[in-house]
């Protein structure tokens, strides 16, 4: 048995999410709840749950504040909000789940299956990623990538050129051997900032930072610091050539 704590500061949001929970996630018991961050320090260090629900918004100590406060972290943590503000991003970012309230019942059977996949020790390296994503919003720096052995977490800097590989995707960084991420192109592209990652072809993604040279042609090919060329479809020329001679 998963066990579970819900820190929210309004009781209408706690008892929602404890029936969802107690409904549609059976292998989940709930062992405490919280109304605000102060509470939810105390019933962690009580409990020691297996998950924490924590809302981020909450007067007097909001969720971001409270996971400062604890001296552990030995748990999963998902992120519950109702709005779609500035943090989902950061939070994405560091591979940590999170619930739009109202709370949708397969998304949360959905997240619930993902933490328990996933070893709850990674848990500082994914609150690390965030709060230094969190310090230099709106520019996101540091991302976790899943891969087969695991979450990495690189700086987007690092990264030179992304490219599908059917439900997967390969990564090609700077200083780092290319990796396989079990994420999709469309899940990259949705998630790197657009100032600096172009989707050149269907297959690909670069980052415009690394771009050497053009070659011309019907779409044309992208000759990258590291050497590789990257087709440039012909529907996208027009648009990519603007943001160069922009100077993007």
């Amino acid at each position: 048995m998963t066990t579970a704590v819900i820190i929210d500061d309004e009781q209408k949001g706690r008892l929602a999410l404890r029936e969802k929970i107690r409904n549609y996630c059976k292998g989940v018991k709930i062992v405490g709840e919280a109304s605000d961050g102060f509470e939810g320090v105390e019933i962690i260090n009580e409990y020691h749950p297996d998950v924490v629900f924590l809302d981020i918004e909450m007067p007097g100590m909001d969720g971001f504040e409270m996971i400062q406060a604890l001296q552990e972290m030995d748990f999963h943590l998902i992120f519950t909000t109702a709005y779609d503000h500035y943090a989902i991003k950061a939070i994405k970012y560091s591979a940590f789940d999170y619930l739009l309230k109202p709370v949708d019942i397969e998304e949360l059977k959905s997240a619930v299956e993902r933490v328990n996949s996933q070893s709850r020790h990674v848990t500082n390296q994914k609150l690390d990623a965030l709060h230094k994503n969190l310090q230099n919003r709106p520019t996101l720096g540091k991302i976790a990538i899943p891969t087969q052995e695991g979450l990495l977490f690189f700086n987007t800097l690092e990264i030179i050129h992304l490219e599908a590989q059917s439900n997967y995707t390969m990564i090609y960084f700077e200083d780092y051997p290319k990796l396989l991420a079990s994420r999709t192109l469309k899940d990259f592209e949705d998630l790197l900032p657009s100032e600096n990652f172009y989707r050149t072809h269907h297959s690909h993604i670069i980052n415009l930072h690394y771009i050497r040279r053009y070659l011309r042609g019907d779409g044309g090919q992208i000759e990258l610091q590291n050497k590789n060329f990257v087709p440039l479809s012909r529907r996208k020329k027009k648009e990519f050539l603007n943001i160069i001679n922009q100077g993007w």
